[in-house]
């Protein structure tokens, strides 16, 4: 049987299916969950209750539904021209909804991400939020209870007056997250910042997607100074910012350095500085608690009240001869008789652990971070955005010197500029992802008289700017000429593939309007480059990142290419032995070749003789021996 590239970006279902027949093979059955044998495997024999701990609200089920649902299509189109250092960064700034970015990211980032920061709308009553197209999931049935207007317009202002408010925002951020959780790595952490108009259901809905027990915890940010009180007597000053774990076992959040001035090694210890510590613990038992005599002075010592030795007699022993307890010769007698030695070495960091109060002070407060924005920018381009060093805390707190950190309501790319500011700081490589749908500026705006015509030109206008300025500020530092200060632009776009099993309603293909070749124009859509294409067939392949090597191979032909130096995307229109045996003694070898179902004119004999010549070629420039490759088809 011959094989098709996928039309499918990502199944989740059948992903999902097949992760479940890796834990019960008994469960699945030709594809199909048996529903009553899974019950049987969790214990569950007899009907469990209807009723059940949970929040629930009007659309829930379909948010789930759309959330497993794959994105149809779309694809993302590459933007050269919008692009900074496009042959060398490994950043990423992709204009679109981004629940569809979210799908279309699934293959190339699955498990990659380390971190993910967002700032979703507050749902305060005059923000605009995501209206998603429930349509192949409830047919109109939006239009008829008035939740979209006629154009389907993607953005719609959640008013408190809304039957619905509530409802509309939980419907908003449920399947984006449950999306998002599949792009986490396994030690990655989420963080979001919200208010307190939704932050009881927004963690509500994060126990459900990621689990209860995968909460990490609330950090206050205090956002202003004092102002009005609502006629309450309170006088609110903060936000939250919620943190969940993919794997809370795998995550351990580290804070700024630690202070180790009292560590010394006066006694010339080979294992290192060390400190006086503490030898009690406030829990134990019977054999924690026992005589400690010093045999220089005869004194006793036993734990204080209400506490218990951090070790046993035998590790005391253990302790005594390898140095870390060692005993005074002289001392007062209200002193212990022995030092209990803390080595720098045993720490398991050597970051403190970050503190829910580490965003209380006024650094932090919105009014910086639209200062910096006001300066780098020069003008009042976008309101409130987070503050620099707020963002580039967290990513510290979170990431290592190499991870990816996404933003998917990036807004004003805060979040980038903080990533390039601490790379240039520490020496780091992180990479950033941000994701923002082209939400149009008011034509009064400034942002717009300056010639922002979207919040995505911002965006990218500043991290232009802020990635300069960086350079120029850390000119001194030795890695300072390897910062990746550019980043990819792709937007979401209109699949470039008239995949086969599409239906054209009667749609006439016109060479004269479409300046296609008679095969482009049956395989590809108006519009379409050799690039689109490749990056399209890219999306669908696990593993790939969009900023993956692409090469033109012009000693084959001008229309083949290679990506990852791993997969050949073969677009020319007629397939000759010689191109054949050129795609077969390529090196690196590759793992997969795409070619063009057109390419072969329909002659079944023509496939299966090329194929066979490609496959011996394989065979005799890789000296006889066997190689594993796959052969798909457009």
């Amino acid at each position: 049987m011959e094989n098709k590239v996928s039309k499918e970006i990502f199944n989740p279902v059948q992903d999902n299916i097949k992760k479940l027949a890796e834990l019960f093979p008994t469960v699945v059955k030709d594809g199909q969950v048996d529903f009553e044998a899974l019950k049987q495997e969790l214990g569950q024999v007899e009907e469990v209750g209807k009723e059940k701990y949970e929040l629930t609200w009007p659309g829930k089920t379909l948010a789930k539904q759309l959330a497993l649902t794959d994105v149809v299509g779309k694809t993302l189109k590459y933007v050269p021209e919008e692009s900074k250092n496009p042959d060398t960064t490994e950043n990423l700034y992709i204009e679109g909804d981004n629940l569809e970015v979210l799908k279309l990211l699934r293959n190339s980032y699955y498990g990659k991400i380390k971190m993910i920061y967002i700032d979703p709308p507050y749902n305060t009553g005059n923000d605009f939020i995501y209206k998603d197209d429930f349509k192949k999931l409830k047919e109109e049935s939006d239009k008829e209870e008035g939740e979209l207007d006629e154009n389907g317009e993607r953005l719609i202002k959640n008013q408190r007056s809304s039957a619905r408010f509530h409802s509309n925002w939980l419907n908003m951020m449920y399947p984006r997250l449950k999306v998002a959780k599949d792009l986490l790595s396994d030690d990655g952490v989420i963080f979001i910042s919200i208010d307190d108009n939704e932050v009881a259901n927004l963690r509500k809905i994060c126990d459900e997607i990621f689990g209860e027990e995968n909460f990490v915890g609330e950090i206050i940010r205090k956002t202003k100074s004092m102002t009005g009180d609502k006629n309450t007597g309170f006088n609110l000053q903060h936000e939250s910012l919620v943190c969940y774990a993919k794997i809370i076992e795998n995550v351990f959040l580290e804070g700024e350095e630690k202070d180790f001035d009292a560590y010394d090694n006066p006694d010339n210890d080979p294992n290192g500085d060390w400190v006086s510590a503490d030898p009690s613990a406030k829990s134990g038992g019977p054999s924690l608690y026992f005589e400690i005599i010093n045999p220089y002075t005869g004194k006793i010592d036993l734990p204080p009240k209400g506490r218990y030795w951090a070790f046993s007699k035998e590790t005391l022993s253990e302790y005594i001869k390898n140095g870390k307890i060692v005993f005074k010769k002289r001392h007062s007698n209200n002193e212990r008789g022995f030092i209990f030695k803390r080595y720098k070495n045993e720490l398991k960091s050597y970051r403190n652990p970050v503190n829910s109060l580490d965003f209380v002070e006024n650094s932090y407060m919105n009014q910086n971070g639209t200062k910096e924005l006001r300066e780098l920018m020069k003008g009042e381009f976008f309101p409130n955005p987070k503050p620099l060093n707020f963002i580039k805390k967290v990513i510290f707190y979170s990431t290592s010197k190499d991870s990816i950190i996404l933003d998917f309501f990036s807004g004003s790319a805060t979040t980038a500029h903080a990533v390039m500011q601490l790379n240039a700081e520490d020496g780091g490589k992180r990479k950033f992802i941000m994701v923002q749908l082209p939400e149009p500026c008011p034509e009064d705006s400034e942002a717009y008289k300056a010639g922002f015509k979207t919040i995505a030109d911002i965006g990218k206008e500043r991290i232009r700017r802020a990635g300069e300025k960086i350079k120029e500020e850390f000119k001194d530092k030795e890695w300072i000429d390897d910062l990746d200060i550019g980043f990819k632009v792709f937007k979401v776009a209109e699949t470039n593939i008239r995949w086969n099993d599409e239906v054209f309603d009667g749609e006439q293909i016109t060479l004269s309007e479409s300046a296609l070749s008679v095969k482009d124009a049956l395989d590809f859509n108006p519009g379409f480059t050799d690039i689109d294409v490749v990056y399209e067939i890219m999306l669908r392949h696990r593993d790939f990142p969009l900023t993956s090597k692409i090469e033109k191979l012009t000693n084959i032909g001008n229309r083949t290419y290679m990506f990852a130096d791993s997969v050949v995307v073969c677009l020319e229109e007629t397939i000759t032995s010689d191109i054949v045996d050129k795609i077969a003694s390529l090196e690196p070898k590759p793992i997969k070749i795409i070619f063009r179902d057109s390419a072969f004119d329909d002659d079944i004999s023509l496939k299966l003789n090329i194929l066979h010549r490609l496959d011996t070629q394989i065979k005799l420039f890789n000296q006889g021996k066997d190689q594993t490759y796959r052969v798909e088809f457009i």
